[in-house]
C-alpha cells in the first residue's frame, strides 16, 4: 500500500512544485508555451494582418492632399469631305490625328480630408487594442490549457492508484472471504467500488485526452514533459483598488472604445464637411497633330481654379450628419458599458484568486486528514471495529481530497491569470517572456508616407 500511496502524492504534488525551485533544463515550461501561443497562433496571426490591412486606410485618406495626374492618349483615322460655302472649292482629305495630353488636378480646400485622416488614425490605434485584446485572449487560453492539462494529467494518475489500491483491497476481501472473516456482500462492495474506480479512471483518460487536443490546437505542440505553472502574483498590484484603477486605463477593450469614440466623433465632422465649399486647382497641356486638314500641330495649356459650393443635394447630407451624430452616442454608451465590465471583471477576478489561495489550504489539510482517517480505518477494520464498507468510503474520500486539491491548485494559478488579463497586462513585455514582442507601428510607418507601389513591406 505504501508504495502506491507513494506515486499518488507525487502525482498530485506536480502542481505543487512550482515555487520550490528552478524547473529542470528539458522540461516544457509555461512561459516557453505562452511564447508559442503569441509566436504561432493562426488566430492571433489573422489579427495581425488585419491591423496591417488597416494601416492602409491612412494612407487613403492622406491622399486627399496629394495631387491627381492622369495621361491620355489617342491616334487613329480620318477622311475629310467639307466645303465652307455654295460655291466654293471643297476640301477633302486624310489625316491621322493624334494627341497626347497631361491633367493633374490639386485639392486646395477640401473640408473632409483632415478628420479622415484623422479618423483612420484612430481606426489604426483601435485595431492595435483589438491586438491586445487577442494577444491577451490567446496567452490566456495557452495558460489555462497548460494548467488544464497538469490537472487533468495529475487526476489520471490518482484514478490509476486509486485503482491499484482497490484492486488490492478486492483481493485483501476475498482472501479473508476464503477464510471467513468477512461475508460475501464485502466482495460485492469491492467489486462495486473498483468497477466505479475504473469508470472513473476512463472518464478522466478521456477528459486527459480531450485536453491534450486542445493544447495542441491553441499552443502548436503536443504536451510533453511539462514542468509544474506558477502563478503570476509578482505582476499583479498589491490591491484591489490599484487593480480596478489599471483595469480602467489598460484593458484594451477599454481602450479601445476610447478609439471608437474617436472615429465616431471625426465621422460627423467628415459628414458636415460636406456642406464645405471645395477648392481645387487643374492644370492640363494637350499636343495634337492634324486634328484638321488646315492645322498640323496645335499645342494647349491651361490652369483653372475651380471653387464648388454645395447647395442642396435631395437632404442626404444631412440624414448622413444626424445619423453619425446617433452613432456617437451609441460609442460613448458602449464605452460606459465597457468600463462598467472592464470593473466587473477585475473584481471577479481578484475574489477568485483570493479565494483560490485559501482553498488549496484548504485541500491540502483536507488531503492530510484524509489520509489519517484512511490510515486510522484501516488498522480498526483490522481490529474488526471497521467494516470493508468503511474502508472503502475512506478511499474515495481521500481520493476526492487529492483530485481537490489539484483542482484548487490549477484555479490558484489560472486566477492569477485572469486578474492579469482583466487589468490589462497579459503581454509579454510585463511578463518579460523570452520573445521578440511584435510592434504594428513598425508596418504601419512603412506605409504611411507610401505614394506609390504595389508590393507590401515584406515583398508581396
Amino acid at each position: 500500500m505504501r508504495g502506491v500511496k507513494i506515486v499518488t502524492t507525487a502525482a498530485v504534488a506536480v502542481l505543487l512544485l512550482a515555487e520550490l525551485g528552478p524547473v529542470p533544463a528539458l522540461a516544457d515550461t509555461i512561459e516557453a508555451a505562452l511564447v508559442r501561443a503569441y509566436q504561432n497562433n493562426p488566430q492571433l496571426n489573422a489579427q495581425r494582418a488585419l491591423v496591417r490591412s488597416t494601416d492602409e486606410n491612412v494612407p487613403q485618406a492622406l491622399s486627399g492632399y496629394r495631387p491627381r495626374a492622369s495621361l491620355t492618349a489617342s491616334g487613329g483615322y480620318q477622311y475629310t469631305d467639307e466645303q465652307l460655302t455654295r460655291g466654293t472649292p471643297a476640301i477633302h482629305g486624310t489625316t491621322a490625328p493624334r494627341s497626347v495630353g497631361l491633367t493633374v488636378d490639386q485639392s486646395l480646400f477640401n473640408a473632409q480630408t483632415a478628420p479622415r485622416v484623422r479618423a483612420a488614425e484612430s481606426q489604426v490605434s483601435s485595431a492595435r487594442e483589438g491586438l491586445r485584446v487577442l494577444e491577451q485572449t490567446v496567452m490566456l487560453q495557452a495558460a489555462t490549457i497548460y494548467m488544464d492539462y497538469l490537472r487533468d494529467s495529475a487526476i489520471v494518475e490518482v484514478q490509476r492508484s486509486n485503482t491499484r489500491v482497490l484492486e488490492q483491497t478486492l483481493k485483501q476481501t476475498q482472501d479473508r472471504f476464503n477464510v471467513g472473516e468477512v461475508t460475501r456482500t464485502d466482495v460485492a462492495q469491492s467489486e462495486a467500488q473498483l468497477a466505479a474506480g475504473r469508470t472513473q479512471q476512463l472518464t478522466a483518460e478521456s477528459n486527459l485526452t480531450t485536453t491534450r487536443s486542445n493544447f495542441r490546437r491553441i499552443i502548436g505542440n503536443e504536451p510533453e514533459n511539462l514542468a509544474p505553472g506558477s502563478p503570476v502574483d509578482r505582476f499583479l498590484p498589491a490591491t484591489l483598488a490599484a487593480a480596478v484603477e489599471l483595469g480602467l486605463t489598460q484593458n484594451p477593450n477599454v481602450t479601445a472604445a476610447m478609439y471608437g469614440v474617436d472615429v465616431n466623433f471625426l465621422q460627423v465632422k467628415v459628414n458636415e464637411g460636406a456642406l464645405f465649399p471645395t477648392v481645387g486647382l487643374q492644370v492640363s497641356v494637350n499636343q495634337a497633330f492634324e486634328q484638321q486638314l488646315q492645322i498640323y500641330r496645335a499645342f494647349n495649356a491651361a490652369a483653372n481654379v475651380q471653387v464648388s459650393v454645395p447647395i442642396y443635394q435631395g437632404g442626404s447630407e444631412y440624414s448622413l450628419i444626424r445619423q453619425s451624430k446617433e452613432s456617437l452616442a451609441q460609442q460613448r454608451q458602449v464605452l460606459e458599458q465597457t468600463r462598467n465590465q472592464a470593473r466587473a471583471d477585475v473584481v471577479t477576478a481578484w475574489g477568485q484568486l483570493l479565494a483560490g489561495k485559501a482553498q488549496v489550504a484548504s485541500a491540502q489539510a483536507q488531503v492530510t486528514a484524509s489520509e489519517i482517517a484512511l490510515n486510522g480505518v484501516r488498522e480498526e477494520a483490522k481490529a474488526g471495529q471497521r467494516t470493508t464498507l468503511d474502508v472503502l468510503n475512506a478511499q474515495q474520500a481521500l481520493v476526492n481530497a487529492r483530485n481537490a486539491l489539484v483542482t484548487a491548485q490549477h484555479d490558484r494559478v489560472v486566477a492569477s491569470y485572469n486578474v492579469l488579463n482583466a487589468i490589462g497586462r497579459l503581454s509579454p513585455q510585463v511578463m518579460r517572456l523570452k520573445t521578440n514582442v511584435y510592434d504594428p507601428s513598425v508596418h504601419y510607418h512603412q506605409v504611411r508616407d507610401s505614394w506609390a507601389g504595389v508590393r507590401t513591406p515584406d515583398g508581396r
